[in-house]
């Protein structure tokens, strides 16, 4: 007794088929009948099992190379599930000499007829719509022959390695652009907002000096009639010297933090007060005249009339020269400090 498959008694021989397969029994070579699994008799040596089928699902992988559209080859992986209708075993078996390689040719047939339609892209995209194709194909050939097509796969879309490389090196350069696009509106934000911050900074500088020069000229003023009310005989040409020589000593004292060589001595300090007392002389008589000029009385006015006008506008033309002699101050001292740092 055979302890695998098989038991023979005499003329009889018992077959043993397992699960999800089937037997095929001939007589003399001739085909007779399929053995369902389970225990079977047959007689022996009349009758044979020549071949046992299996019913499970299979996968048979496929690697097919073919070119786009746009002349770029891939190599393309498929993988073919099937199985082996238990009715239809006979065509299965008896039909086909070599099931495997039928299956191929039906597959390279396919995907040699649908790629080539397809750019590279689009076939990367549509890797579904191929492995559909193959198995509607498939399912329309092979069923006439005994196999049901379950499932139809692309595995595997490989183009040439340089056209990777060119793939790579184009999704690079497309990054580094978008990478320097962003890095240059950075910057320019950055830009931006250090132009507002500094005009911002200007600005408010500005208004600092304007306040400055103004709480100085008020100083000025203010020292320079307080100065001419307590020392009685002092005009104020004179006081204005005193302040512009004061003004001239600190000036020193910062430049000199600086450690800048200057040529000092006393008659630069006179020759200084002379142009500066010059020149706010100068220019507080024209502004007088000018005054003068454009206030004139008619001659129908009266004679007090006409001197209280006077009076009142001496006063204040004093007093508007004192404000401009401040300023004066500051800007001979303005243009001092360009010409000793610039």
């Amino acid at each position: 007794m055979d302890t695998g498959e098989r038991a023979c008694y005499s003329c009889l021989c018992v077959e043993c088929i397992r699960t999800q397969q089937v037997g095929v029994v001939e007589n003399f070579g001739q085909y007779s009948s399929m053995l369902s699994p389970g225990m079977n008799v047959i007689c022996y040596p009349l009758q044979t099992v020549t071949a046992r089928l299996s019913l499970r699902i299979q996968q048979l992988d496929i690697i097919c190379e073919t070119k786009t559209k746009d002349n770029v080859f891939v190599t393309i992986g498929v993988a073919v599930q099937y199985r082996i209708l238990s009715e239809r075993a006979y065509d299965a078996h008896y039909r086909l000499t070599d099931p495997h390689q039928q299956i191929r040719s039906y597959v390279y047939d396919v995907v040699r007829s649908t790629v080539p339609k397809m750019d590279l892209d689009h076939a990367f995209a549509n890797k579904n719509k191929i492995a559909e194709s193959v198995r509607q194909q498939l399912t329309v050939d092979m069923t006439e022959y005994g196999y049901e097509i379950k499932a139809s796969l692309v595995t595997d879309f490989s183009p040439d390695k340089k056209v990777k490389q060119s793939m790579n090196q184009i999704n690079a350069s497309k990054r580094l652009k978008e990478a320097a696009a962003e890095k240059a509106e950075a910057c320019k934000i950055k830009q931006v907002k250090a132009a507002e911050a500094e005009a911002e900074a200007r600005y408010l500088s500005g208004i600092g000096v304007a306040r400055q020069r103004k709480a100085i000229i008020q100083g000025l003023q203010t020292s320079v009639v307080e100065f001419a009310d307590e020392v009685g005989g002092i005009t104020s040409k004179e006081v204005m010297d005193v302040l512009l020589l004061t003004q001239y000593m600190e000036a020193l004292s910062t430049v000199g933090a600086n450690t800048l060589f200057l040529e000092h001595d006393p008659a630069c300090v006179s020759n200084l007060q002379q142009q500066v007392s010059s020149n706010f002389m100068q220019k507080a008589s024209s502004r007088v005249r000018k005054q003068k000029a454009h206030d004139i009385p008619d001659g129908e006015k009266s004679m007090s009339r006409e001197r209280s006008k006077r009076k009142t506008k001496k006063e204040t033309s004093v007093k508007g020269n004192l404000e401009q002699m401040g300023e004066d101050v500051l800007g001979s001292f303005g243009n001092m400090g360009k010409a000793v740092f610039g």
